[in-house]
């Protein structure tokens, strides 16, 4: 082609212009049937290479998935996955009022105003009742409380039970208004790095129903809560750890997967000048059978043993050689600081300095893997297989658990 057009121009250098339109002409609609021809003969090559999979099959939606060429799939869509996350979630999550008497300015008359807000998640419709979970700290002290749906509507909730220990609650309120329940997920099956959503209403209502979106940060982090407020912590909650943003008022709002399904509920953030990013939520397969509890009976029936644990990957290398006498190869389980007379645990033989290995089977790491144990897969009056170590000797025994009256 290239020499074809040399060869036109240096015999016709001053033309006519009728004939030099007529020649252009030709030339170019020649050109357009060649490049054409090229062009339908490259496609199967390079549709076959994979070089061009949007030109033979053209379609006006962007691809949700691409075949890694393993016969697998990978989202490319992130954004339109956390969108119908949303859309799957955020209408089962409301705002909760905690209205609370207090004395007037004038003449000392009580007024009834609200001493705060936070969220909570409608996790269960049963007849004519639907039911919502929430924080303990949300709800503490109300002498009334008030929801707010995804709607605006406000509806008044009735309080069915607070368990301070796992800083959860439950409301009870008419379903009539109610047109979305929450899916929970499994919290055992999450990753590190793994996306999720928090749902809430960050410093009141006015921010209500705010996403925010991160990833699991951390799994099964132990923060040590202080219950009575002397400066010794009384209890360890298990939480996940997230960058999602959690403000105060995310506090009994949903923290959720890509699915939609709710696998944490919002309950505290580090709020330190040096520290950014750290919001905690606890996970939704250690808050259920709390939520059971409460729901049907209004405050948590713990299993109870009569002992003070302390995790044995929590002491001195020195103290597990020279005061447990634990074999080498054993440097997990939980030790025993103290039994309480006449309970489950002293009429099954254990002692102080005893450490656990083993229940029902099932190996046991520390204190938090005790309790999920003890909380998530026993009842009262259940009987307990536990295989522990007494002055470097492996040892066996049974305890039938009792009521715990904390």
């Amino acid at each position: 082609m290239g020499y074809y057009d040399q060869d036109y121009q240096s015999r016709y250098r001053e033309p006519e212009k009728k004939n030099s339109k007529r020649g252009y002409f030709f030339t170019s609609l020649i050109g357009a049937i060649i490049g054409a021809l090229i062009v339908i003969m490259t496609i199967p090559f390079l549709s076959n290479a994979g070089v061009l999979p949007y030109v033979v099959e053209p379609t006006n939606k962007a691809p949700q998935e691409l075949d890694n060429g393993n016969g697998k799939s990978i989202a490319i869509d992130v954004e339109t996955d956390v969108t119908k996350a949303v859309e799957r979630g955020a209408d089962a999550v409301v705002g909760i009022s905690n209205i609370q008497t207090n004395s007037g300015f004038w003449f000392s008359q009580e007024q009834e105003e609200s001493a705060g807000t936070g969220s909570g998640v409608i996790y269960k419709i049963s007849g004519s009742k639907a039911y919502i979970v929430t924080n303990h700290h949300v709800v503490e002290g109300a002498n009334e409380l008030e929801v707010t749906l995804a709607d605006g509507n406000k509806i008044p909730g009735k309080l069915k039970g607070s368990d301070i220990w796992t800083d959860l609650a439950v409301l009870e309120v008419d379903a009539k208004q109610i047109k979305t329940v929450a899916s929970f997920g499994d919290s055992d099956n999450l990753k590190p790095g793994e996306p999720v959503i928090a749902i809430g209403n960050p410093l009141g209502l006015t921010f209500s129903g705010s996403v925010t979106q991160g990833i699991i940060s951390g799994l099964e982090r132990a923060i040590p809560v202080d219950i009575n407020q002397d400066g010794i912590p009384d209890w360890q909650a298990e939480v996940l750890q997230t960058d999602a943003a959690i403000n105060p008022g995310n506090s009994g709002g949903a923290l959720i997967n890509i699915a939609g399904q709710v696998i944490g509920i919002n309950s505290m953030k580090i709020a330190e000048s040096a520290v950014e990013g750290i919001g905690l939520s606890i996970p939704i397969n250690y808050a259920k059978p709390v939520i059971e509890d409460l729901e049907q009976y209004g405050e948590v029936r713990r299993p109870y043993m009569g002992v003070d644990l302390r995790s044995v990957s929590d002491l001195p290398v020195s103290f597990q050689q020279e005061e447990l006498n634990l074999p080498e190869k054993i440097n997990y389980g939980v030790a025993l600081r103290h039994v309480v007379p006449n309970s489950p645990a002293d009429k099954a033989g254990l002692k102080e300095l005893d450490v656990i290995v083993s229940m029902d089977g099932e190996k046991i790491e520390d204190v938090i893997d005790l309790r999920k144990h003890l909380y998530n897969k026993k009842k009262i009056g259940e009987k307990m297989e536990i295989k522990y170590y007494r002055q470097g000797k492996e040892m066996k025994t049974t305890l039938e658990l009792g009521e715990d009256k904390m």
